[in-house]
C-alpha cells in the first residue's frame, strides 16, 4: 500500500502545475529539468514495483501472458512520458547553451590577456601580444554572433552536433583546427597592419608561405576531409541499413570519447588525444614565432594523419545489421520439449537486436517481431535495475493465435527501424 501511494505521489509530482514547484514544461530550463527528473523517478519506482510482483490488477494476475502484456503496456506509457520530458529538457538545455558557449569564449579571451600580461613582466609589451589579443577579440566576437544566430540549436556548438543530436568527434577536431589556423592568420594580419618598416612587412609576408606552414596546412586539410567523409559514410550506411543510429535527447561532452551507448572507444579517444597534443605544440610554436604560420614538424603531422586514418577506419568498420541465429520454443525448467504452437512463447536468438543508445524503455518498446504477416510488439519484462526482455541477443515473444500453421517467416525490426533477414520456423496447431 505504501509503495502504491508513493507511486501515485510521484506521478502527481510529474504532472505538477505549470511553473509551480514541480514545473514540467519546456519554457524554462529549470522546469524542464525538474520535470524530467520527476518522470524518471516515477518510472523507476513503477518498474521496480512490477519487478517485485506488486501492483498487478487481479483481473490479469491469474495469467502469466496477460500480466506480462499489461506490465509491458504500463511501462511503455510511463516510458513515453519520460521520453517527452527528456526531449523537453534537451531542447531547453540547447536553447540555453549559447550563453554558456559565449561566456566560455570570452573567458578564454580574458585568460589569454592574463597570460600575456604575466609573460610581459620584464620582457615588456610587444606588438605581437597586441596582435594576438586583437585576433582573439575578433574570433570571440564572431563566435558570439554565431552563438546568438544558432541559439536554438546549441550556439557555437551547432556545427559540431551531428544528425543524431550527439557531439561529432570528427567535426569537433576539424573545427578546433580551423579556429586555430584562422587565429594564426589573424595574428599575422595584425602584425602586418602594425608593421612600419618594409623589411618587417616582407618578413611577415614570407611567414605566410606554404613552406613555413606545410605541416599545419596538411593536418587541416586531412581533418576537414575526415569530417566530411565520416558524415558521408555514416549517412550511406544508415540509409543502407548497415548501421543503426538512435537519436540522443541532447549532446554531451562525453560524446567526443564514447560511442552511442556511452562506452569509450579507442578510435575516438586516440584521435582526440593526439590532435590535442599536436594542437598544443602548434600553439607553443605560434607563441614563440608569431611572425609566421606555426611550423608543425612533419613527424608530428604524420602522427596526426595516422591517428585520423585509424579513426576513419574504426568508423567505417563499426555497425552491422541485426541477425537471427535460431528460433526455439520457450519453456520453463522441467517442461517437455515440444513443437512450436500458436499462442506459445518463442525465443529468438541472435545479435544486434538493441542498437547502441537504445537501452531505454521508450526505445525498447519500439521493437517489433514479424511472425508471418502479424506484427508482435516485444514485451518489456522488468527486473531490478533494468529489463530481462528484450536484450541484444535474445527476444521472447508469443506466437500470435491467428498465424496459420506451417512454414512461417520470423523477422525482427529494431528500434532504429532496421530489419533482420527472414528465419523460417514450423508452427503446428
Amino acid at each position: 500500500m505504501a509503495v502504491q501511494e508513493a507511486r501515485q505521489g510521484a506521478d502527481a509530482d510529474a504532472r505538477g502545475a505549470a511553473h509551480g514547484g514541480g514545473c514540467t514544461c519546456g519554457d524554462c530550463p529549470h522546469g524542464a529539468r525538474e520535470g524530467h527528473r520527476q518522470a524518471v523517478a516515477a518510472f523507476l519506482l513503477r518498474r521496480d514495483e512490477f519487478a517485485a510482483g506488486q501492483g498487478l490488477p487481479a483481473a490479469v494476475a491469474h495469467s502469466a501472458g496477460a500480466s506480462r502484456q499489461w506490465v509491458s503496456d504500463e511501462l511503455t506509457q510511463s516510458a513515453q512520458l519520460v521520453a517527452e520530458r527528456g526531449r523537453a529538457e534537451g531542447g531547453a538545455w540547447l536553447a540555453g547553451l549559447w550563453r554558456r558557449t559565449a561566456c566560455a569564449v570570452w573567458a578564454g579571451v580574458v585568460l589569454l590577456l592574463l597570460v600575456q600580461a604575466l609573460t610581459a613582466i620584464g620582457a615588456g609589451w610587444t606588438a605581437a601580444r597586441t596582435a594576438g589579443l586583437a585576433a582573439a577579440l575578433l574570433l570571440a566576437a564572431a563566435l558570439t554572433a554565431a552563438s546568438w544566430y544558432h541559439r536554438a540549436r546549441g550556439g557555437a556548438l551547432a556545427p559540431v552536433i551531428g544528425d543524431d543530436n550527439r557531439l561529432s568527434t570528427s567535426r569537433a577536431v576539424a573545427a578546433v583546427w580551423v579556429l586555430f589556423v584562422a587565429y594564426s592568420v589573424l595574428v599575422l594580419v595584425g602584425r602586418l597592419a602594425a608593421a612600419s618598416g618594409s623589411a618587417e612587412r616582407d618578413a611577415l609576408i614570407d611567414g605566410l608561405e606554404l613552406a613555413r606552414g606545410a605541416g599545419v596546412v596538411t593536418v587541416l586539410a586531412v581533418v576537414c576531409a575526415i569530417a566530411v567523409l565520416v558524415r558521408r559514410v555514416v549517412g550511406v550506411r544508415v540509409l543502407g541499413q548497415r548501421l543503426q543510429k538512435v537519436r540522443a535527447h541532447r549532446p554531451r561532452a562525453a560524446d567526443l570519447l564514447t560511442d552511442d551507448s556511452g562506452r569509450g572507444t579507442f578510435g575516438d579517444i586516440q584521435y582526440v588525444v593526439i590532435s590535442a597534443v599536436a594542437l598544443l605544440f602548434a600553439a607553443v610554436r605560434l607563441a614563440r614565432r608569431p611572425d609566421q604560420l606555426p611550423d608543425l614538424p612533419w613527424g608530428i603531422a604524420v602522427v596526426v594523419l595516422v591517428s585520423a586514418a585509424t579513426y576513419f577506419a574504426g568508423k567505417y568498420a563499426e555497425g552491422g545489421r541485426p541477425v537471427i541465429l535460431s528460433v526455439v520454443r520457450a519453456r520453463e525448467a522441467g517442461d517437455l520439449d515440444a513443437p512450436i504452437r500458436t499462442g506459445e512463447d518463442i525465443e529468438i536468438r541472435g545479435a544486434g537486436f538493441v542498437p547502441p543508445g537504445a537501452g531505454t524503455a521508450d526505445r525498447l518498446s519500439r521493437m517489433v517481431v514479424r511472425v508471418g504477416a502479424v506484427h508482435v510488439h516485444v514485451p518489456l519484462v522488468p527486473v531490478s535495475g533494468g529489463f530481462s526482455n528484450p536484450t541484444d541477443n535474445l527476444l521472447t515473444v508469443p506466437v500470435p493465435v491467428d498465424v496459420e500453421p506451417g512454414k512461417v517467416e520470423v523477422r525482427v525490426v529494431t528500434a532504429a527501424g532496421v530489419e533482420t533477414g527472414a528465419y523460417v520456423i514450423d508452427v503446428t496447431e
